[in-house]
């Protein structure tokens, strides 16, 4: 299966310097700006993560006759604008895509990884699909809980969007590949709005499961949190290593290695661990625009590819782990 990006979009809250609004979400404020983030985006009230993904979207589409698309994929990470609804399906009406498949991705911060994957599986399974659409977008519901507080990754708004079209050169994608482990699935969840416990009228606003569920649930031990800390990261470099034997590649032959915008620290002791240096990685975009969940590795591929910082031949893994848990790794070719 051979397809390649060839258009990107982007969209964006506004842009906020971290320390002016660090206060506004802890009072743990050192261990925050440690992070190493300089600035994130927060969308306005009214902005919902569908309409930041129609904007991206819209962008990536300029110059392309909306009925020639065949298939739209988005990826989400916080909740959608509504219960019981699809967020897919309001893109593809959004954005006049009345011939398109809309398929919707819901697996957290990878979710921008594994929908390369679909495209691909999509084209594949799909033969009369000639050109798709594949957005990845975050929206920070903070009514139920905290883009600065509730992890070690500072949570940005925004969406990124790219036109893939089968056969096209420029990006082309080579080969994922993706693993789950349902063992951590109730780490990142909301225990109450579901089916088990719906919402009840007149009881506390529920809260999202964070970071520190996840030490009370390894009973306050460094060791055992330090040994999932490292199977995240090493599972991240395994996705990685897999995908490129698929793809007939080494780690060394990487000329980028895109992973989540992180923290700086997670960041290096990812790359090292995969064998590919810092200054190749996304950390300078991490740290000026924060992590934008599952938007994060369009976003980065944007970004890159406008400032014509990928040069013909150039291969670029981009590798995630999310919610579930799973990690996951896509090879593209410029």
């Amino acid at each position: 299966m051979d397809y390649g990006l060839s258009a990107f979009g982007v969209a964006l809250g506004e842009e906020i310097a971290v320390k002016d609004i660090v206060a506004e979400y802890t009072e743990d404020i050192e261990r925050v700006l440690g992070y190493g983030y300089e600035y994130l985006h927060r969308a306005l009230p009214e902005v919902s993560v569908t309409d930041l993904a129609v904007e991206a979207g819209a962008r990536a589409l300029r110059g392309v006759d909306p009925r020639d698309v065949d298939l739209v994929v988005v990826a989400l990470t916080d909740l959608a604008d509504h219960l019981y609804w699809d967020a897919a399906a309001r893109v593809q009406q959004a954005l006049g895509l009345v011939r398109a498949e809309a398929v919707l991705v819901d697996q957290g911060c990878v979710g921008g990884v594994t929908a390369l994957d679909t495209l691909a599986g999509r084209f594949a399974t799909h033969p009369d699909y000639g050109t798709a659409l594949v957005i990845g977008a975050n929206r920070t519901v903070e009514a139920y809980w905290n883009r600065l507080d509730t992890h070690s990754l500072l949570f940005s708004d925004g969406a990124a969007a790219a036109l893939a079209v089968r056969g096209a050169p420029g990006l082309r994608w080579r080969a994922s590949y993706a693993e789950s482990d349902g063992r951590y699935a109730d780490f990142f969840r909301m225990d109450v709005g579901g089916g088990r416990h719906p919402f009840v009228p007149g009881t506390e606003m529920p809260a999202v499961r964070d970071a520190w569920d996840i030490v009370e649930h390894f009973g306050h031990d460094a060791d055992r949190m330090a040994a999932f800390a490292e199977e995240i990261d090493e599972r991240t470099a395994r996705a990685v290593h897999r995908a490129c034997r698929h793809a007939g590649c080494t780690e060394e032959d990487l000329a980028r290695l895109v992973l989540l915008n992180d923290n700086t620290r997670v960041l290096g002791a990812q790359a090292e661990l995969i064998g590919v240096p810092a200054e190749r990685t996304n950390a300078r975009l991490a740290a000026r625009h924060g992590h934008l969940g599952a938007a994060d590795h369009l976003f980065c591929l944007a970004r890159l590819d406008e400032a014509g910082e990928l040069a013909a031949g150039d291969l670029v893994a981009l590798a995630a782990n999310g919610r579930g848990m799973h990690w996951a790794c896509a090879i593209l070719q410029r």
